[in-house]
This record gives C-alpha cells, structure tokens and sequence, in this order.
C-alpha cells in the first residue's frame, strides 16, 4: 500500500497578517486554489495567498488533530511557529512547484 502524505498548512496575507490554518492531502493544488480565488469564503475574503508554512504527515487524523491544534493556538505561538521555521515570510509554494 502506498502511503498518502496529508499537508497541514498556513497561509498568510502579509508578514505578521490574517492567518488561515488548513489541512489537504494535495498542498500544491490547494494553494492554487486559495491563490486563485478558486474557493469562495474566508481566504478569498481578506486576500490571503501566501503559503508561509506547512507540515507533513502520513496519517490523517494526526493532520486533522494538529490543524485542531494549531487553530486553537494564541497568535503569538502561531507567528513564532512561522518565524522559526521561515523567518522571512516567503511563499513557500513556489518552492514547491520548482
């Protein structure tokens, strides 16, 4: 059996801006799809496009569990999650698609 990988991810607006938490088991069409407008509602509303961070898992309910996580955490804890991981903010789908 192969293994499927599922993506928990964040996207951003801008440096330090509205922040969006999600869960996918295809990181590069989904960030297409908000990048794009594709999916009406809360990405599209406040322009929210860039990929700033992601994680990978194997196991579903863990990346469903860690998006519960993460949703729950204060600001300050998500923003130095990004910061650490990628001080400065790039989209980090265009590495991706490379």
């Amino acid at each position: 059996m192969v293994s499927k990988n599922y993506f928990v991810y964040i996207l951003a607006n801008k440096r330090n801006g509205t922040l969006y938490i999600g869960v996918t088991d295809d990181l590069i069409e989904r960030v297409y799809e908000h990048k794009n407008n594709l999916i009406d509602g809360f990405t599209k509303k406040y322009n929210i496009h860039k990929l700033v961070y992601y994680e990978i898992t194997n196991n579903v309910n863990s990346a469903i569990s860690r998006e519960k996580q993460l949703k729950k955490w204060n600001r300050k804890w998500k923003l130095e999650l990004i910061e650490k991981e990628n001080p400065e903010w790039k989209d980090l789908y265009y590495d991706l698609i490379e």
